[in-house]
């Protein structure tokens, strides 16, 4: 397998990921454009003040109470997304909230923060557990994917509240896939469609694709229906990515959120990462990653150290290091989840045997499945000397003693909240 000179991801990583003749993903090849001097992001906040101003010019013209939409759920930048359109722009959002089901006692507690801070109105759908069982189940058998139902409603809900309330446009943060992998570039000015949905976030499926499955019907598909054209076009429903107009940077997104609104991090060791501030509102993101461990030989750890490393927090063997201990570490949420679905850990693994990638993954005589690499078992070589980002100053790295709340290490653990929700484990999920 080859990985990438800079960071820590294989050629094989998903949805799609690009080596160019330095060896260098595409993932590292856009998180570099966006620190470039060609991008003028003063330009690019004034044509966010256009959108402002247009938005406001919306709302008073059709008598709404609200001036866009944003989609929350309770994490790091749902806080800065709402900050930032309210308080520095002075916008009037509505919160639009997709409830999975899947929540961590942390994730309730910084939605119910976040309502508390911004003031803002918020409309919340809540999918039954009935229904969240049935989708899990199908959607783990078919395509390996626990929380496919979170993409759906994530991606659909929020624009069938657009159409209900006459709202054309939604604000969303950050285009994932673009970050970790670079689909996509800043000069794109990429927004959100329907296409994208489907193909990107959904793996393909339409609701429709699966009633009839596992007693899936017609009512436990609804707030994945996405409004037709005609809707769409009639309201000028837009989903805009605020990172096209903004310098983007979590970490300090984070910081500032916690500094300003009080927003929680977890101080307990994680499973699966180092991170204790990222995705911590989503209960089943261990199970999740793991799938994508199962599937194609790298997880969170992979995630998460790529970033450090493109942000010269950490170099690229310390991120081999976080790969090697977190990426094929077995969740102890599995056996919960895999009843929840009603199906055992075995049936489990067997679903998921013949979706494992062969170029990463092989199976012995004795039926055990062993990854052929892993990131951490390739010595540098003068091509990743070259490709090598600079470091920020010690006080700056991931496992500074100023970053000790944000980043799990050992040696200096955080200091706790005295907050149980924030510094205790769950190994259940919280449905509200």
């Amino acid at each position: 397998m080859k990985y990438c000179n800079r960071c820590m991801y294989p050629e094989n990583a998903k949805p799609t990921i690009i080596l160019d003749e330095e060896g260098v993903c595409s993932g590292c090849r856009y998180h570099e454009s966006r620190g470039q001097l060609e991008v003028n992001w003063d330009e690019r906040e004034e044509m966010l003040l256009e959108l402002v101003d247009e938005a406001k010019r919306t709302r008073r013209e059709r008598g709404n109470s609200h001036d866009c939409i944003i989609p929350v759920g309770g994490g790091k930048d749902s806080h800065y997304q709402v900050w930032l359109l309210k308080e520095k722009y002075g916008l009037n959002p509505l919160l639009v909230t997709y409830n999975h089901a899947f929540n961590t006692p942390a994730g309730n507690r910084n939605l119910e923060n976040l309502v508390h801070k911004s003031g803002c109105d918020m409309v919340r759908y809540t999918i039954g557990l009935d229904a969240a069982r049935r989708l899990s189940r199908h959607m783990v058998k078919t395509v390996g994917d626990i929380t496919w139902h979170y993409h759906a409603g994530i991606r659909t809900y929020p624009f069938q509240a657009a159409v209900q309330y006459n709202i054309p446009l939604v604000f969303l943060g950050e285009h994932g896939f673009a970050e970790l992998t670079g689909l996509v570039t800043l000069e794109d000015f990429v927004e959100h469609t329907k296409w994208t949905r489907k193909e990107h976030d959904m793996r393909g499926y339409e609701p429709q694709d699966l009633i009839g499955h596992e007693g899936i019907t017609e009512k436990d598909i609804a707030p994945f229906i996405y409004p037709s054209d005609e809707d769409i076009a009639r309201v000028g429903v837009r989903g805009l990515y605020i990172s096209n107009f903004v310098d983007w940077n979590a970490t300090d997104h984070a910081q500032h959120m916690i500094d300003t609104w009080d927003f929680g991090t977890i101080t307990y060791k994680r499973e699966r990462s180092f991170n204790l501030h990222g995705k911590i509102e989503d209960h089943a993101n261990d199970v999740h990653d793991y799938l994508k461990y199962l599937k194609f030989g790298y997880g969170r750890g992979t995630d998460d150290a790529s970033m450090e490393v493109r942000h010269g927090r950490m170099t690229r063997e310390e991120g081999q290091a976080l790969v090697k201990e977190y990426d094929a570490r077995t969740p102890s949420t599995l056996p919960m989840y895999c009843d929840f679905m009603g199906m055992s850990v075995e049936d489990f693994y067997g679903y998921i045997e013949p979706m494992r990638d062969l170029d990463i993954w092989e199976k012995s005589k004795d039926g055990v499945w062993t990854p052929k690499d892993a990131v951490h078992r390739h010595a540098a070589t003068p091509e990743v000397e070259a490709a090598r980002v600079k470091q920020v100053p010690a006080d700056q790295r991931t496992f500074s003693d100023g970053y000790r709340h944000l980043y799990y290490n050992l040696d200096n653990p955080p200091v706790k909240h005295g907050v149980p929700v924030l510094d205790e484990f769950s190994p259940t999920f919280r449905v509200i």
